[in-house]
């Protein structure tokens, strides 16, 4: 197997390198903050993200972004969504007539609010492009604890490739050709987590959680569909498992930031104290103005986006739920 870039030396960027270099394969690690990647070089750990767990010795660390995809078929990104755009910019006039992207970004695209794998084809043109997304912490892949996962992929022959690049008796890949579904799914959980960690904050309790999380994932239905996705893959690990996995454990800082709003905090000192990017809080206004562009009601994302952006307070924002018309259970 040849060997791979990857972009992004986050938790998630960094976990998954971990795991491809067990895997057998030579990872080539890039971030853009060179005293960060130094340090991560000569301690042979990325101590801020992922303390205690180390590097393979088939990680190369790298801070030259042409030198890291030099010769590379194939490049994974791990970048906050935010960045994906630029990331894809700066390694266009780079990459191998042969390359493919992968990316495991969670997110919308915050200029136009669209899917990243339109922004992908919109910048890069027709070339293999696969997503991987689902149920998972950063923290237990770079441990080996079992995880399954989703890949879509433009490419029939690129997702067997990267299902024998990533797949181990640990680490299980399932595979779609739903690029919308997958990206959908993984983008609004976190605005979704941030809702139950709202709820949980406020001290609604286990029946309020569950409510949250099954309307949420109608939301995720109703807007995947408008948007392309197959209403097979919101049931399954990048819809459904991804969404409880990230609203039940505290592992999530997407559910930790909205348990920190619940509990009185403001926006930015939660934000802060986290210490790392809160997914929810950026694609909250992407999936507000995703729905508004599809005409696609998502109440639950639309009450997080007022209380982020709104100066609506939570309680407000539980109040107004509640105070919707009765309706039908459906989708």
């Amino acid at each position: 197997m040849n060997n791979i870039a990857c972009l992004g030396s986050g938790s998630w960027g960094t976990a998954l390198a971990i795991h491809l270099a067990r895997n057998g394969q030579i990872v080539r690690l890039w971030g853009n903050e060179t005293a960060q990647m130094q340090k991560i070089a000569a301690e042979r750990c990325n101590d801020y993200f992922l303390p205690g767990i180390m590097l393979p010795e088939k990680i190369e660390i790298h801070t030259d972004l042409a030198k890291t995809i030099e010769g590379l078929q194939d490049i994974l990104i791990a970048v906050p969504s935010h960045a994906f755009r630029s990331v894809l910019m700066q390694i266009k006039p780079l990459l191998a007539k042969n390359a493919r992207i992968v990316w495991a970004t969670k997110g919308l695209d915050p200029s136009n609010h669209d899917l990243l794998h339109i922004v992908a084809h919109e910048i890069l043109g027709d070339i293999p492009l696969a997503v991987l997304s689902g149920p998972t912490f950063a923290k237990e892949v770079a441990m080996g604890l079992p995880t399954a996962i989703t890949l879509a992929s433009t490419s029939q022959e690129f997702t067997q490739d990267l299902i024998r690049r990533f797949h181990n008796p640990k680490f299980r890949v399932y595979h779609t050709n739903d690029l919308a579904g997958v990206e959908l799914g993984g983008a609004m959980k976190n605005v979704l987590a941030i809702a139950v960690g709202i709820a949980d904050g406020l001290g609604f309790g286990a029946n309020a959680r569950s409510a949250i999380i099954t309307r949420g994932l109608a939301e995720i239905v109703r807007l995947g569909l408008a948007s392309g996705g197959q209403k097979e893959t919101f049931m399954g690990l990048a819809g459904m498992g991804d969404l409880v996995l990230t609203c039940t454990d505290n592992q999530s800082r997407n559910r930790r930031f909205g348990l920190a709003l619940g509990s009185g905090k403001q926006r930015e000192p939660a934000e802060k104290e986290i210490g790392q990017v809160v997914e929810g809080i950026k694609t909250a206004l992407e999936i507000h103005h995703l729905a508004k562009r599809k005409n696609v009601e998502t109440p639950i994302c639309e009450q997080v986006y007022k209380v982020l952006y709104e100066n609506l307070t939570p309680r407000e924002a539980v109040n107004a739920l509640l105070a919707r018309e009765p309706r039908a259970e459906g989708i």
